[in-house]
C-alpha cells in the first residue's frame, strides 16, 4: 500500500550557516556600529541583541534575508518577547521549531480528512504523520493540498513508498 510521511524539520547546517553570515554583515555595516549588536545560534534557539528596538527589528530583518536565501522557511522561528537586558540594551530570542506537535498534528489529520479522497487514511506517529493510500494519483493529491494551505508550520513530504 502507498505512503509517505509528512514532517517538519529543520536543515541546521543551512540555519547555523544564516546565523554566521548575519553576525558576519552585521559587523561589517556602518549602521550597526558602535551598537553592541550580535547574532548567536544557541541550542534550539537564536539569541538577538542590540541597543534598541529599532536595532533589533533591523538585526532580525538581516537574520530573516540570511535565512530566506539559504531557503529555510521563516516558519521555523517563533518570536520571543522583547526584554530589556543590561547596560542599556534589548534582546530576544527566536526559538527553531521542529516536528510536527499534537495540535497540529490532529490538525493535518482534519485537513487530510476534509479532502475526502477516497482510501486515504492519515495517523500521528511520533512528531510526524504518516499517510497512506490505495492510489499513487490520491497521494499526490494530498500532497497538493498540504503544500497549498497554510498550516504556520513547513512542511516536507519524505520516505514515498509505492
Amino acid at each position: 500500500m502507498p505512503s509517505f510521511d509528512v514532517v517538519s524539520e529543520v536543515d541546521m547546517q543551512e540555519v547555523r550557516n544564516a546565523v554566521d553570515q548575519a553576525a558576519r554583515e552585521v559587523s561589517q555595516r556602518f549602521d550597526f556600529k558602535n551598537t553592541s549588536s550580535s547574532v548567536e545560534l544557541g541550542d534550539g534557539d537564536i539569541a538577538l541583541a542590540s541597543v534598541s528596538e529599532d536595532r533589533l527589528i533591523a538585526l532580525r530583518q538581516v537574520l530573516e534575508e540570511k535565512l530566506v536565501k539559504r531557503k529555510v522557511s521563516l516558519k521555523v522561528l517563533d518570536y520571543g518577547t522583547v526584554e530589556p537586558a543590561s547596560g542599556n540594551t534589548v534582546r530576544q530570542s527566536a526559538t527553531l521549531q521542529s516536528g510536527i506537535a499534537s495540535d497540529k498534528a490532529k490538525e493535518l489529520n482534519k485537513a487530510i480528512k476534509a479532502l475526502g479522497i477516497k482510501g486515504i487514511q492519515s495517523s500521528t506517529q511520533g512528531d510526524q504523520l504518516r499517510v497512506t493510500g490505495k492510489k499513487r494519483d490520491a497521494l499526490q493529491e494530498v500532497i497538493a493540498a498540504l503544500k497549498e494551505a497554510d498550516h504556520g508550520i513547513p512542511l516536507q513530504f519524505t520516505n514515498f513508498r509505492d
